[in-house]
Formats: C-alpha cells, sequence, structure tokens
C-alpha cells in the first residue's frame, strides 16, 4: 500500500516548485554574508573587520537558513502534493425541462376525477419537485401556444402560476399542438443546453403531421420529446356552455384520450408515452437523467468520479512552527 502511495505521488500545481531554488539560493547567500561579516560588514571594510571582530559575534545566529525552511514549506504546500484519491461529484450538465400543458376545452373532461387538467396541474406539481437544480419552462397550448415561463431553476414561480392555468384563460379554442413544440424547440436553442426534454401533458391534438414534424426537429436538436396521455379511452362528455357539447343531432359528444397519436408523438420524438397513472416512471427517468445527462435511463445516480485529494494542507503544522522562531528578538 505505502509503495502504491509512492508511486501516485505527486504535485497538483508544480509550477510553485520553480521558486524554491531562488528564494532558497538567496537566504543561503545571505546566510553566508551574515556569517561571514556580522552586523559590522555593514559599515567596517572587510581589510579591517577580521582584526575588530570580537570571538561572541561570530557565532551570532542568523534567521536565513530558517527563512529558507520555511519558504520550503510553503511552497510545497502551494504545490499541492497528492498520493490518493476520494470521491467527488461529477460536474453535469443543467438539464432543461420544457413542459407543455394542453389547455384545450376538452381538457374540463371529468373522466379523470375532479377534472383533466387538475390532474395535469398535479402531475406537473410532482415534476417541479423532482426538478431540483433542472431548469423549467411551462408552456400552454389550445388554439394557439403561448409560453408561460421560460426555463428558469426558479421553479416556485411556475407553481405560484398553476392554478389559474385552466382552459378558459385560452384566447383561442382549439388543439394545435405543433406551434407549442416549436415554441419548445426555440426555448431549448436558447438556452445552449444538450439535455433537453419536453413533457407534452394532454389528452390529443388535431394537428398530428405538423406536430410529428415539430417532434423530429426537436429530436435532431438533441431533446427528447415524451407524453404523458391525461384522461380515459372511453372519454367523458366535454363542459361546454351552461352543460355538455352535443352534436347536431343532440347527443353527448364524448371527449377521448387520443393514445395512439400521443405515443406515436412520444415515438417520433424519441421518447415514450406515459399515462397519468404510470408518470412515476417518467419522473425517475428525468431525475437520472438530470444526474448524469449522457446515459440518461441507464445512469446510476450514485455515479462518482475520483479526485487527487491535495494533502498541503499537512505541512501548515511545521510552517506556523518554523515561522514562529523568526519572531526571536534580535532577528529582524
Amino acid at each position: 500500500m505505502a509503495l502504491k502511495s509512492l508511486a501516485a505521488f505527486h504535485f497538483l500545481y508544480p509550477a510553485w516548485l520553480l521558486a524554491i531554488p531562488p528564494l532558497v539560493s538567496f537566504a543561503l547567500w545571505r546566510h553566508w554574508k551574515a556569517r561571514r561579516a556580522g552586523r559590522w560588514g555593514e559599515i567596517v571594510a572587510a581589510d579591517l573587520l577580521e582584526a575588530l571582530r570580537l570571538e561572541e559575534e561570530g557565532r551570532r545566529r542568523s534567521p536565513w537558513l530558517t527563512l529558507a525552511l520555511a519558504w520550503t514549506l510553503g511552497a510545497l504546500a502551494l504545490a499541492g502534493p497528492a498520493w490518493r484519491r476520494v470521491p467527488s461529484a461529477a460536474y453535469r450538465e443543467p438539464a432543461d425541462w420544457v413542459v407543455v400543458l394542453d389547455l384545450s376545452p376538452s381538457m374540463n373532461a371529468a373522466d379523470l376525477p375532479p377534472n383533466r387538467v387538475t390532474r395535469a396541474h398535479y402531475l406537473i406539481e410532482d415534476l417541479l419537485r423532482a426538478a431540483r437544480d433542472a431548469r423549467v419552462a411551462l408552456i400552454v397550448y389550445s388554439g394557439d401556444a403561448h409560453t408561460v415561463v421560460p426555463l428558469t431553476d426558479d421553479v416556485a414561480t411556475i407553481r405560484s402560476l398553476l392554478d389559474p392555468l385552466v382552459p378558459s384563460i385560452m384566447p383561442q379554442p382549439g388543439h394545435a399542438l405543433a406551434p407549442a413544440l416549436d415554441q419548445a424547440a426555440s426555448l431549448l436553442q436558447q438556452a445552449g443546453g444538450r439535455n433537453g426534454h419536453v413533457i407534452v401533458v394532454a389528452d390529443g391534438f388535431d394537428d398530428p403531421a405538423r406536430a410529428f414534424a415539430a417532434a423530429q426537429r426537436l429530436r435532431s436538436l438533441g431533446a427528447t420529446v415524451d407524453a404523458v396521455g391525461v384522461g380515459t379511452v372511453a372519454g367523458a362528455p366535454e363542459p361546454g356552455g351552461d352543460g355538455f357539447v352535443r352534436d347536431a343531432s343532440g347527443k353527448l359528444e364524448l371527449t377521448k384520450l387520443h393514445v395512439d397519436r400521443l405515443r406515436q408523438l412520444a415515438a417520433t420524438g424519441g421518447g415514450s408515452y406515459w399515462s397519468v397513472d404510470s408518470s412515476r416512471g417518467l419522473i425517475d427517468r428525468l431525475e437520472a437523467a438530470r444526474l448524469n445527462p449522457l446515459v440518461h435511463a441507464r445512469i446510476d445516480p450514485g455515479a462518482r468520479v475520483a479526485a487527487w485529494r491535495n494533502e498541503g494542507y499537512w505541512l501548515l503544522l511545521p510552517l506556523l512552527l518554523v515561522a514562529a522562531t523568526l519572531a526571536r528578538r534580535g532577528w529582524v
């Protein structure tokens, strides 16, 4: 073990070692001068000094050797001696999550109690709790798309804005997802990150060709598109006006979850489809990818890297002891 540590011994900042030879040489030269001439050398000619020097003065101690030792210890400490590694957290690029929330009128359906949009809010709150150091953006869509919050690590702001986000606030009804995906791509490009995730929380969309093309563009940018279906396949009446939406014959229109479209959207964007009940798996995967953006779902969340430990602090105590002797009376 000792031989292994000796073989691994090195300096983290070896440039500091270059400061030792000139300063030590100067100190040794000053010590030699002091021993040869003493303080009288400053006022008495060298050829007369030998005849005038007292024997006691020749034994006067000089601080220069002690100063050379102190400087050597300090330079060695600054050079960072190292011979063992310690685990350290690996650098990771901040993850960028863009949540795309469907606020079309169908999200008022109550097949998932209390209704679809409220269950979507619950899911987004779970995502925000898992975000930690990830940056999160929120986009809503109906007939058009609107960026509510750009990418930010201030998830509290996003959480405070969730409750007012209901279908009735949207200026234009509809179910167009493509504009929202285009805005997500713009936000990710502006952020410049390589670890983008777009999470579509919706019950469907009415522009599949454009939406699939937008998902493909996101994938080409290095982002992943996941889809979370909010609703049931059986569907439920869509609230509207003073009651429910009815067709031309007066029958209730059921709004159903478009599972196939959402699955195809996720597959096109390189992600996965999740139901509301299985969304915990999506959150776990996003957390894993946040810890290690290079490996995504196959990473070990406890991944660490080994860094060399700077052992220079061991030299501080002897350095202080040596420096303390320089305060002796008569040396300075």
